[in-house]
């Protein structure tokens, strides 16, 4: 039977957890050894050897598990697993000792010998490990009611013991002092450590606590066997290898087995703390009744002696009135003691009445019906009503009816999770107040004895000023109107909810044409009060369904939600009839600081497609915007696709416009400026051209019109394309004036471009200076002048370069009211012709009479004249009849290279049809811009 006492020891050194298959066997050990001891082994000689050495071997095996485990490293008792491998050794030593005696000596064991001084200093040790495994009290009351609690059951047990056994076995044993001291240790000894088992049992601490109550459940076992052997019955007929040496037995290997067997259950710990003991009301209440358990057992003892009519012996009296003493030392200390937490508990409720009381938040207790059963006096200075007012009545009442489903989901939800999960939970609601009102109410909530405690605290002005910064978020702060942000939502909105689909949605872009000029005359505040009256007319105007948004400066925005017709045809007209009394309604004269101002309106008007994006009707609607206001403002304009591929090509032009400079594609032309009196070359006009990649030459006009427009993002861009002209025909012009062709060269340059700081005063100056380009031999053609340039601005930069000698061109003259405006204040020199006039001059009388007046006010102001588009002979004829003096168009020459440019230099003249000379003005002529090819359309990239 040694072999699994053995396996077993293994097992403990290798600190594995024993399982369920270490559990099977333990019981299976002790099981054979149980039978073995009930059959008697077969003879005498098995059974002392099994008896004694068995013994000694399973207490042994206890000893050095308890050993190896008080030295790992996670063991947290190691002094008292270390007492108990002391006690165990003890136990071992002794019954070794006695096998020697009776199987190897074959002789009766002497009393006394020295296997009970093994077997006494057994229980010592065990009776101090059981006091470090014990839960230390913290006062010395407690210190002092467990020492009473031990003699009380101590005490208890020697009387009923003493009445029963020991009293017979002292007079038995009175005769020689040592067998009888021996005779009463054991069972004293015994009598201690139930005491302090069974006192110990409810103070035992809470770490490893199944190691724990195996460990007491072994020391229980031995003491049981301890006491069936001090039986002057039992102990007169023992012997070696009976039954009762089983207990011994298993209880050595309970011991062996208690300090691994808690890592069976490793989850035990991390349990929830109301899961992990059901039985601590039961273990309290046991615990409680211990004094009086104890008394009643030194009773039966004395009951014991005066049933069998016998003396009350002297030991019985003594030790039945120190436990009464005991007893009444103990109540009086746990009378004091609870005094002393009854006023500390009524301290700490006042002073938690106090907290209650004052805190500004409610707290309120409702039981599982929803019936308020406490309201905190705070409810007063928070809702406006008494708490005695709320308790009674139901929670359901005062929540807002629209957040009362809300809440009872939240809360049905929260009590359905675990505690330990979801310990609180949080719940937002509007709560009637007593004026009625209703306030926005936040509650923090808990379980509380099958109820809920809320902890509610008013945040009625943390949600008005979060909705009012979330309108600040999403509208514009000076018309209140909704910003591009809101706007973008809406617009997803319609795009995506149930008028999904609907292409009857349609977005308009409005933008205020001449607003700048408000802002330039009258200042930024009636610009600003502009903008409100507009945005007010915008709000009025539009229905209550759809959506009037500022997106920016002067950029408004209207959405127009579908009406789920699927006559596309007439709701386009019908958007259009809405947008274009839209813009009648913001064109109409506004009053602004007692003045009258008005500015115009043009819209752009996208309609919503299948799978169509917020960001792209946007941007549809965006285009169609500036198309209106490219095409003369205050217009509505509706988006087609090919409006999006014009910008797309645009864009893309722009893009290679810098590669096509740095790589040389573009190349300097240059279309002669004739007399329409003698055919002389008077003047050279610049042009550039781009070269492809088959050679082909063509005109770079889209360019052109994207660098004139002043505020496109391609006009950055194309900045260099116009400083690369001026310098190559500067650059150019000087050569040729110095191999004695000294002709002026016209550069063309818009008005927005002359003030841009990308092309300053100094840079020409520097240009002319380095190139060596006498005086009078530029022209800088003036193009058309954009509303938004101040003529103050452009007037001081033309009298600069006119000091100079850079001679002024008014480009496109006839063509726009701007042009007699510029005519008034610029310093001018040249009038040129716009090609429109020249292209009806011969067909149309009326164009006739026009550009013959125009021609008389150039004559009379004392300026030279050139008409642009001079493509027909009879354009010649009837512009020398009225008076033009020079001429630019394929009825001379088209744009030249530099090399047939000088030999048309060389030859000087141009055949004139006619042949009939006129008066011709003095001096130079200005340049023209490009000729009649101009149009020629650059082939897509």
């Amino acid at each position: 039977m040694s072999a699994p006492g053995v396996l077993l020891a293994r097992q403990a050194f290798s600190g594995g957890a024993p399982g369920l298959r270490s559990q099977i066997l333990l019981a299976a050990i002790c099981s054979g050894y149980g039978v073995g001891a009930a059959v008697g082994w077969g003879s005498p000689e098995v059974a002392l050897v099994m008896g004694d050495f068995g013994l000694s071997a399973a207490a042994l095996v206890a000893a050095i598990s308890c050993f190896i485990y008080a030295r790992s490293r996670h063991s947290r008792f190691r002094p008292a697993w270390m007492l108990f491998a002391v006690s165990s050794a003890m136990a071992s030593c002794g019954n070794a000792i006695w096998g020697w005696y009776e199987v190897v000596l074959d002789r009766e064991v002497p009393s006394p010998s020295i296997a009970d001084l093994f077997f006494l200093c057994f229980a010592p040790p065990a009776i101090v490990g059981l006091l470090v495994l014990a839960k230390r009290p913290v006062t010395r009351a407690g210190w002092v009611c467990l020492a009473l609690d031990a003699w009380l059951i101590g005490g208890s047990l020697l009387t009923l013991s003493w009445s029963i056994a020991l009293a017979h076995t002292a007079r038995v044993q009175g005769e020689s002092v040592a067998p009888a001291a021996l005779a009463l240790a054991y069972p004293l000894l015994d009598i201690v450590l139930v005491s302090l088992v069974l006192a110990l049992h409810f103070r035992r601490s809470a770490t490893n606590r199944s190691a724990v109550n195996t460990a007491i459940a072994a020391l229980a076992l031995t003491v049981l066997c301890d006491a069936l052997f001090t039986s002057p019955l039992l102990r007169e007929s023992y012997r070696s290898g009976q039954l009762l040496d089983a207990g011994w037995f298993a209880g050595s290997l309970l011991l062996a087995y208690a300090p691994w067997g808690a890592r069976r259950t490793p989850e035990a710990a991390r349990l929830p703390r109301g899961s992990r003991h059901p039985s601590r009301p039961v273990a309290g209440s046991l615990a409680a009744l211990t004094p009086y358990l104890a008394a009643a057992v030194c009773t039966l003892g004395i009951l014991y002696n005066v049933i069998e009519g016998r003396r009350v012996d002297r030991v019985v009296v003594l030790t039945g009135c120190t436990v009464v003493l005991a007893l009444v030392v103990r109540q009086g200390i746990m009378l004091l003691d609870n005094i002393a937490l009854t006023h500390e508990l009524a301290q700490k409720e006042n002073h938690f009445r106090s907290l209650v009381q004052g805190s500004s938040d409610v707290i309120m207790i409702a039981a599982p019906s929803g019936v308020l059963r406490y309201v905190s006096p705070a409810a007063a200075g928070v809702y406006g009503r008494d708490a005695e007012e709320l308790v009674g009545s139901e929670l359901a009442c005062l929540i807002h009816p629209e957040d009362l489903r809300r809440v009872v989901h939240e809360v049905r939800r929260f009590l359905a999770a675990s505690p330990a999960d979801e310990p609180t939970t949080r719940i937002d609601c509007r709560f009637r107040s007593g004026s009625g009102d209703w306030l926005n109410v936040e509650s923090t909530v808990n379980r509380h004895q099958g109820g809920l405690l809320f902890n509610s605290r008013d945040i009625t002005e943390r949600v008005r000023l979060q909705a009012q910064l979330q309108h600040n978020a999403e509208h514009d702060p000076l018309t209140d109107l909704p910003n591009r942000a809101l706007f973008t939502e809406r617009v997803r909105q319609a795009l995506t909810g149930r008028r999904a689909g609907d292409s009857g949605t349609a977005v308009l872009f409005i933008d205020l044409d001449g607003f700048k000029g408000v802002n330039d005359r009258l200042g930024h505040l009636a610009g600003d009060e502009l903008l409100i009256q507009a945005a007010r007319r915008l709000q009025e105007s539009v229905r209550s369904g759809d959506t009037a948004a500022r997106l920016g400066g002067d950029e408004f925005a209207a959405l127009v939600v579908g009406d789920g017709s699927r006559d596309q045809s007439a709701r386009e007209y019908q958007v259009h009839e809405i947008a274009d009394r839209l813009r009648l309604t913001l064109s109409q004269p506004y009053r602004v600081d007692g003045r009258e101002v008005r500015v115009a309106a043009s819209i752009g008007v996208a309609f919503a497609e299948p799978a169509i994006t917020p960001t792209d009707l946007m941007r549809n609607a965006d285009l169609a915007m500036y198309r209106a206001k490219a095409a003369g403002k205050d217009r509505v304009e509706l988006y087609a696709p090919q409006m999006q591929a014009d910008v797309v090509r645009r864009t893309e032009l722009a893009a290679r416009l810098r590669s096509a400079l740095r790589e040389g594609e573009f190349a300097l032309l240059h279309q002669p400026v004739v007399s329409l009196a003698t055919g002389r070359i008077a003047a050279v006009a610049a042009q550039a051209r781009w070269r492809s990649s088959q050679g082909i030459m063509f005109t770079p006009a889209e360019f052109l019109r994207v660098a004139d427009t002043a505020e496109t993002p391609e006009a950055a861009r194309t900045a260099e394309l116009g400083r690369w002209l001026l310098e190559e025909a500067v650059k150019q012009a000087a050569e040729r004036s110095r191999v004695g062709h000294r002709v002026p060269v016209s550069v063309r340059l818009s008005a927005g471009r002359l003030l841009d700081k990308s092309l300053p005063l100094g840079s020409i100056e520097a240009l002319l200076t380095r190139h060596g380009l006498p005086s009078g031999a530029l022209v800088i053609e003036l193009a058309d002048s954009d509303p938004r340039i101040s003529f103050d601005d452009l007037e001081q930069r033309l009298v600069a370069l006119r000091r100079l000698g850079v001679r002024i061109a008014l480009d496109g003259f006839g063509s726009g009211y701007a042009a007699i405006n510029a005519l008034r204040r610029l310093p001018v020199d040249v009038l040129k012709l716009d090609r429109g006039l020249v292209e009806g001059v011969v067909e149309s009388a009326r164009l006739h009479k026009i550009t013959a007046g125009l021609l008389r006010i150039a004559c009379d102001l004392g300026m030279q004249s050139v008409a642009d588009g001079v493509d027909v002979p009879e354009q010649v004829l009837a512009l020398r009849a009225m008076g033009c003096t020079h001429g630019q168009g394929m009825a001379f020459s088209g744009p030249l290279d530099e090399y047939r440019l000088r030999r048309a230099l060389v030859r000087e003249e141009f055949p004139v049809p006619g042949g009939i000379a006129l008066p011709v003005l003095t001096g130079g002529v200005l340049p023209a811009r490009n000729g009649s090819n101009n149009e020629t359309r650059v082939p897509p990239t």
